[in-house]
């Protein structure tokens, strides 16, 4: 574990209020700083909202599962559908077109919050709703309350958060255009799974991998397992785990140490849309002089479709009558 064993503190009335307003916004959305401490591979937009559009996968132009794909097969199959993905990310970035409302819990060994979020066209809103598990009490209350009053009150607060969002996205971009070159696939058969079989494919570093920006270099030295559902040619499953510490500008810029895991898992929420449903990230970092160590989980769940055409103050309205129906 990267903390200690021994139990947390007793949190504060409010503990979240002792966190930088950076790590207060929806969880899946990495800061400029964050993302340079761990390179939005945690966040990786590949599984963050991707949205293809209504129409299913026509299943009659899907080819059944092979019992053995040559290392050539597999590497083009890996390549086909990371591009599926990486189209439904430039798609979601031009236009929302299925936004949805739904609930994250961010676990971590010294502090667990729920929030509500719902996607709009200027962006993500979040509200808490949760800390530790346990409602907000009346001061914290007051607190989102006057946050997403200011929203309201400063449009810019909302423009600025929007284009954090989408330098984020085209971070996470350029790891996805690099995730075909990065490593070597191998593939290692199906695996049965709650929506159906997955094609499952092992990776390993590509040692011909030339990192042409800080993003991809995250990829280097990465080693684990990507699953395919069959059916609709969708990612599934992420699970890898760093081989050896990876340094930046000679270790002058920073470091990502060794044994750093990341799982990322994938699912169908309902009218052919996609969308993160867990996160387990494990990972020691340090960027100049900060050090990071993170033990966190995500859980996505709840998702319901909301209006397409609507707008940041709308969708704070629709929080606030969450919140008032709890």
């Amino acid at each position: 574990m990267l903390y200690s064993s021994k139990p947390a503190p007793a949190a504060p009335r409010n503990p979240i209020a002792k966190y930088p307003a950076a790590c207060q916004r929806p969880a899946h959305r990495l800061s400029v700083v964050c993302f340079l401490l761990l390179l939005q591979f945690a966040a990786l937009t590949l599984f963050a909202s991707a949205d293809t559009g209504p129409k299913p996968v026509k299943a009659e132009k899907v080819a059944p599962a092979p019992s053995s794909l040559s290392s050539e097969e597999a590497q083009s199959l890996v390549q086909r559908v990371l591009h599926t993905e990486l189209e439904a990310t430039e798609s979601l970035n031009k236009s929302l077109t299925h936004p949805m409302q739904y609930r994250i819990r961010k676990a971590s060994p010294r502090l667990v919050t729920t929030k509500l979020i719902v996607e709009t066209k200027d962006g993500d809103v979040a509200r808490l709703v949760a800390v530790n598990d346990a409602p907000l009490d009346p001061e914290a209350q007051l607190k989102e309350n006057a946050r997403l009053q200011s929203l309201l009150d400063d449009p810019s607060l909302q423009h600025h958060r929007q284009e954090r969002e989408q330098g984020d996205t085209e971070r996470v971009r350029k790891i996805i255009r690099a995730l075909p070159e990065a490593f070597s696939y191998q593939y290692a058969g199906i695996m049965q799974t709650q929506q159906g079989p997955s094609y499952r494919f092992t990776f390993t570093p590509n040692p011909r991998f030339d990192p042409q920006d800080l993003e991809s270099q995250v990829l280097k030295a990465m080693a684990g397992e990507l699953w395919i559902d069959v059916a609709q040619q969708r990612v599934t499953r992420l699970d890898c785990k760093r081989l050896k510490d990876v340094d930046y500008g000679f270790g002058i810029l920073g470091k990502l140490d060794q044994g750093g895991t990341l799982l990322l898992q994938q699912a169908e929420v309902g009218n052919h849309q996609w969308r993160t449903v867990h996160m387990a990230l494990v990972m020691n970092a340090r960027f100049l002089f900060k050090i990071i160590k993170l033990d966190t989980t995500l859980e996505l769940s709840d998702f319901t479709p909301v209006t397409t055409d609507l707008n940041y103050q709308q969708a704070i309205q629709v929080l606030k009558q969450a919140d008032l129906a709890r």
